[in-house]
This record gives C-alpha cells, sequence and structure tokens, in this order.
C-alpha cells in the first residue's frame, strides 16, 4: 500500500538558514501516514476512541537535500508487509522538481490506550489494513 501526501513548506517550518528543520518531518510523517489510514477508510481517530493507539517506536532519517520554505513536498509512504504486533512504514519526499529530499523508516506498535501495553491489532482493524 503506497500512498502520496503534499505539503507545502510554511515559512515557520524552516531555520535560519532556510531549511526545512529536521524536527518537522516527524510532523510530515505523521500527516502522510494518517493521510494513508484515511485512504483505506481507517480513521486514527477511532481507533483512538476505542482505546487502541499507535506509539513510535523507532525512526531513522537519511537527509539527502534540504527543503525550502514554499516548496511543495511530496511523502510517498508505503506500509511495508501485514500489520500485527508492529506496523512498518517507508517514506520519500520529493520538492516539486522531483529532487529526493530525504527517505525514512519507522516502526509503530499497537498498544492499548489506558495502559500502554502492545496489543495485536484487533482482526476487524487487520482487515480494512490489508484490503
Amino acid at each position: 500500500m503506497t500512498h502520496s501526501h503534499y505539503i507545502r513548506v510554511r515559512y515557520g517550518e524552516c531555520d535560519q538558514m532556510g531549511f526545512v528543520h529536521h524536527s518537522n518531518y516527524a510532523l510530515y510523517f505523521e500527516e502522510a501516514r494518517t493521510e494513508i489510514l484515511r485512504k483505506k477508510g481507517l480513521s486514527y481517530k477511532a481507533m483512538e476512541d476505542e482505546g487502541i493507539i499507535m506509539p513510535v517506536h523507532s525512526m531513522n532519517i537519511q537527509f539527502k537535500r534540504a527543503a525550502k520554505y514554499d516548496d511543495l513536498i511530496e511523502i510517498k509512504i508505503t506500509m511495508v508487509g501485514v500489520p500485527n504486533l508492529k506496523c512498518y512504514f517507508q517514506y520519500e519526499v520529493f520538492n516539486q522538481n522531483h529532487d529526493l529530499l530525504c527517505t525514512s523508516q519507522m516502526t509503530l506498535f499497537f498498544a492499548r490506550k489506558s495502559d500502554l501495553r502492545p496489543i495485536r491489532l484487533p482482526e476487524k482493524y487487520l482487515k480494512i489494513f490489508i484490503q
């Protein structure tokens, strides 16, 4: 499952050098991840309302080039494999000239919101993830 999500870089996301500050990529990735789930017909908010959350286990980013103010960036997100206890995502970020800006790998896990204990993804959600 792959999805492209587009974001226009805002002025406040840039550092003194005029580049997107590296901390903003985590927010960009979260937005793209929420949208890929929405595209599958799954509301992350609905999952949370039912007591299931997806904390980040690990995130690795390899920067190639800088994104700059007013760039229209494409975040190409791919869900890798079938989620069970964990969910794996890969990201590629491109600018409007199709230059590769960075790549990232992220692992999340499923947990009960009440006590943060890891859980297997319930069957009703698994069906949505793999359709």
